[in-house]
């Protein structure tokens, strides 16, 4: 797999103007790259932000004056000043804007380590919440409609996937005139730098995740008290204390006082799994996905079993014991590192990794990030052959979200935390990067207050990756240690986020395919005033909003959080009040639910309710809400589309599976009808607000019955 591609990096001649040092290169209505070159020689090969300049055919036309050149698109103008470089857009209503930090709507960050959610209230104003964290970085998107990207430092991508060295003294940034059509500017921004690739289906149900000392035992122990308790889960992740970490050889001293000598390892720890092997099959056989951490810093020293091949192969007398360097902008020890420190386990059962790069931003390569390294080419080796794969690892810059799963890192255990992660999840659309996992609970301190835990693991599962997770030090994220209330609100969202396997996978497809993120600031959707400022709430896919509870319950045992509903019928997904939209509204919620809100017309496929932790779509149950709409559901091997329309009393429903498609069974549940009468042909099995029939094309008529009515 490469992500070079010459052919589709270089920009057509008929879209490219010239003037002196500058070329402007229109790539489309919406975007232009201005470059800067003393000697007249720029750069046309892709680099780690961009990778393709001829993804469109715009028309435009050029005029020149002796200060500015003017290139007037369908959708907007672009003014570039001679002398500055600097660009202003005309809008179609005349308007002459700049890209601003002060108008930029934000990107994301490297990590959120060690933050407990920075939260302010305004000098002035009506006292609402502003988030603000001091390194987020721009995104693409702006609340006056031009932003600006600066890919002057990024190194160029070869056609092998490698990197090198751009030609220094170069300019070279990117204006986007998206006005407020966020999310066909993100489609666009993926287009110009590469499409989020489809993440496998098991990364999107339940992780458990702890930087604990787990013996081979206690760890499927816990696994199986899992499965007994009904908690489904899909990844387990073992922590750096997988290999050696004490029995290190004293020479070795920890580069950071907060890690240990042993913080990089290659080497199984056999006092904790005498047989690694024997377990990884158990954890497969229990329906778990393997990733395993890894922190490289510290290279390959002579203690590690894989120490002896890895010196030869980058050319080192094993015999001198000499440290095998961590250093991926060597092409001979970047071969080795994959093939003798991962692919053997790999072969053995791990199906990713999770690449936990705290150490820096300098490399071999001067101003090359060496976690862009990492992610970049274990991403490559992860998909070698054609295999979908993901990393978990930390942001690098633009471009990252060609990278997937994110690690934020380690936060504090907090309301304050949890309170950043909403918007800070959503706020990463603005620079395309969508798949965030956050530790769920928190990582570091904390006191086990159990209606954080709940209100953090309900976030999770209306979030990109529940994976829950802490250190080894302070409590556990096993819902019985919080009291028996706590447990049992979360197994419910622990099952729920696995019966949403359906409609997270199917948003999985439409994010790769389409660039449509699974959440997205409340703007993407609505042009309203108060779409930004409920900033913590977001579209979750395309059929819900979700606005994640963030404080403490008031004395009465209910949260209140604010939410803003657009235009439109909204219904409670949990309850199925429904609501008439445009209106902003202080909802309370009691523990066990959150406020979650179904479109007009929404289909949402779920899971058929069953114990255990299977993937499989062989029977859904498919939620219907009143109103027209029409969804395709999307599986590894097919699809079912599915149709709605309201008239009156009666809501007709039709489904149409794919000929590949393997769903057997469709319980389909009409959520706002109490009760209904069914006409379908065919076998059906009906209850009174629901009917289950054979996955065929098939269409139902559901009459709404009255509460008085005796008829069935």
């Amino acid at each position: 797999m490469s992500l070079a591609n010459e052919g589709r990096s270089r920009t057509a001649e008929e879209f490219v103007v010239k003037t002196g040092d500058l070329r402007l290169s229109v790539l489309s209505e919406r975007i232009l790259r201005v470059e800067r070159s003393s000697d007249g020689v720029f750069t046309d090969e892709p680099t780690q932000t961009v990778v393709d300049r001829s993804f469109a055919k715009p028309e435009f036309t050029v005029s020149e004056s002796d200060d500015k050149i003017t290139i007037t698109t369908k959708q907007v103008c672009f003014e570039v000043d001679k002398r500055t470089a600097s660009v202003a857009v005309v809008t179609a209503d005349g308007k002459r804007v700049k890209a601003s930090p002060r108008t930029n709507l934000g990107g994301t960050a490297r990590t959120l380590d060690g933050t407990f959610g920075v939260v302010r209230k305004p000098k002035s104003g009506r006292g609402k919440d502003i988030f603000f964290f001091a390194n987020v970085r721009g995104g693409v998107m702006s609340s006056n409609g031009v932003a600006e990207l600066d890919d002057s430092r990024a190194f160029v991508l070869l056609p092998d996937g490698s990197v090198a060295p751009r030609k220094k003294g170069i300019a070279d940034k990117y204006v986007f005139a998206f006005g407020k059509d966020y999310a066909g500017g993100l489609k666009e921004y993926y287009s110009l730098t590469g499409h989020t690739p489809l993440l496998p289906k098991y990364a999107l149900g339940n992780w458990w995740s702890r930087y604990h000392a787990y013996t081979q035992e206690e760890y499927l122990a816990l696994m199986d008290e899992f499965k007994k308790r009904d908690m489904p889960f899909t990844v387990a992740t073992i922590d750096m204390d997988w290999h050696i970490v004490d029995d290190v050889p004293k020479e070795f001293k920890p580069h950071n006082p907060t890690q240990c000598a042993g913080w990089t390892g290659y080497t199984f720890n056999r006092k904790l799994f005498p047989d690694h092997r024997k377990f990884f099959e158990e954890l497969k056989a229990r329906g778990l996905a393997v990733t395993m951490n890894l922190h490289p810093r510290d290279g390959v020293r002579y203690h590690e079993e894989q120490y002896p091949e890895m010196a030869r192969a980058c050319g080192i007398d094993p015999a001198s014991k000499k440290t095998v360097e961590f250093d991926l902008t060597d092409e001979r020890f970047r071969k080795a590192y994959f093939e003798i420190l991962h692919h053997p386990y790999e072969e053995e059962g791990v199906d990713f990794w999770w690449i936990d790069w705290q150490q820096g931003t300098k490399s071999k390569m001067k101003g090359l990030d060496p976690l862009w390294l990492l992610n970049h080419y274990h991403t490559l080796d992860i998909c070698r052959g054609g295999k979908r794969g993901i990393i978990l690892s930390r942001y690098a810059g633009p471009g990252s979200h060609r990278y997937p799963i994110g690690f934020s890192g380690d936060t504090v255990v907090c309301w304050k935390s949890l309170k950043l992660q909403p918007w800070f999840t959503a706020l990463a659309a603005n620079i395309g990067y969508t798949w965030w996992s956050h530790d769920i609970g928190g990582h570091m301190f904390g006191k086990g207050d159990p209606e954080l835990y709940v209100r953090w693991l309900q976030f999770g599962v209306f979030s990109p990756i529940e994976r829950l997770h802490s250190t080894k030090n302070g409590i556990s994220k096993e819902p019985w240690l919080y009291g028996e209330e706590a447990e049992r609100i979360a197994a419910e969202f622990l099952r729920l986020r696995h019966r949403l396997l359906p409609y997270l996978y199917t948003a999985n497809v439409l994010t790769a395919r389409d660039g449509a993120p699974l959440c997205a600031p409340m703007y993407y959707g609505w042009d309203s005033p108060c779409a930004r400022e409920v900033k913590n709430e977001y579209t979750f896919g395309s059929e819900l909003i979700v606005a994640p509870v963030t404080s403490k319950a008031k004395r009465d045992g209910l949260a209140r959080t604010v939410v803003w509903l657009p235009e439109g019928r909204w219904t409670d997904f949990f309850t199925g009040e429904e609501f008439e939209g445009e209106r902003l509204m202080r909802y309370e919620t009691p523990a066990d639910r959150i406020p979650v809100f179904a479109k007009e017309g929404a289909i949402i496929p779920m899971l058929a309710e069953r114990e255990g932790n299977s993937q499989s779509f062989d029977a859904l149950e498919v939620r219907v809400y009143k109103g027209r709409g029409e969804y395709t559901m999307y599986d590894e091997t097919g699809s079912v589309s599915f149709a709605t329309e309201t008239n009156g009393n009666t809501t007709r429903f039709v489904i149409k599976p794919s000929s590949d498609c393997k769903t057997e069974t469709i319980k389909v549940v009409f959520a706002n009808l109490k009760r209904a009468r069914f006409t379908v042909s065919g076998y059906v099995s009906a209850t009174e607000n629901s009917v289950t029939v054979p996955c065929r094309e098939t269409e139902i008529l559901a009459t709404a019955v009255p509460a008085n009515s005796k008829n069935g």
